[in-house]
């Protein structure tokens, strides 16, 4: 049954990817109202839907990356931001935390621990994005991070083990 699943969902995925890149190239406004990190996202948005109407909780995971990036460009392809690519890679693995997120929520039985995984990526993902260059773009001294920093490691393994059972 799960196969069947996988291919309703991989065929619906291929079907709404091909008919958008076909309608782009057809119609001729369509273009300049969907960018190209608008794809990106729409890909990402595609696979969270497929999990929640298939309850397959593991699209949600690839769905939660692809559609990030697609924000991360879309933001900088409005912006012409570029640079930001240095620190904001670091966002990834949060994306991937949202994902297992989701997944929990979609199909609990698959992974009833995936909030708690879940919690540690994205808390990782912050610290990361912060370290790497995120607190120095948003105007925030490096030497006042390092507080936060510990502050937010605390919190994580407080919540995991108020999450533990």
């Amino acid at each position: 049954m799960e196969h069947k699943k996988s291919n309703f969902a991989w065929g619906i995925i291929l079907i709404l990817f091909g008919g958008l890149l076909l309608a782009n190239q057809l119609v001729p406004g369509l273009k300049m109202i969907f960018d190209w990190p608008w794809i990106v996202m729409g890909v990402g948005v595609v696979f969270l839907l497929l999990a929640v109407f298939t309850q397959t909780g593991g699209l949600a995971v690839p769905g939660s990356i692809v559609g990030g990036i697609g924000a991360i460009l879309y933001y900088q392809n409005l912006t012409g931001n570029w640079e930001t690519w240095s620190f904001a890679w670091t966002l990834i693995p949060g994306f991937v935390g949202i994902g297992i997120a989701l997944a929990t929520l979609i199909s609990p039985k698959e992974n009833p621990d995936g909030l708690s995984a879940s919690l540690t990526l994205v808390s990782i993902s912050l610290i990361l994005f912060f370290v790497f260059g995120g607190a120095r773009f948003f105007g925030i001294e490096s030497i006042i991070l390092w507080p936060f920093i510990i502050i937010a490691i605390g919190l994580v393994l407080l919540v995991k083990g108020i999450l533990k059972k």
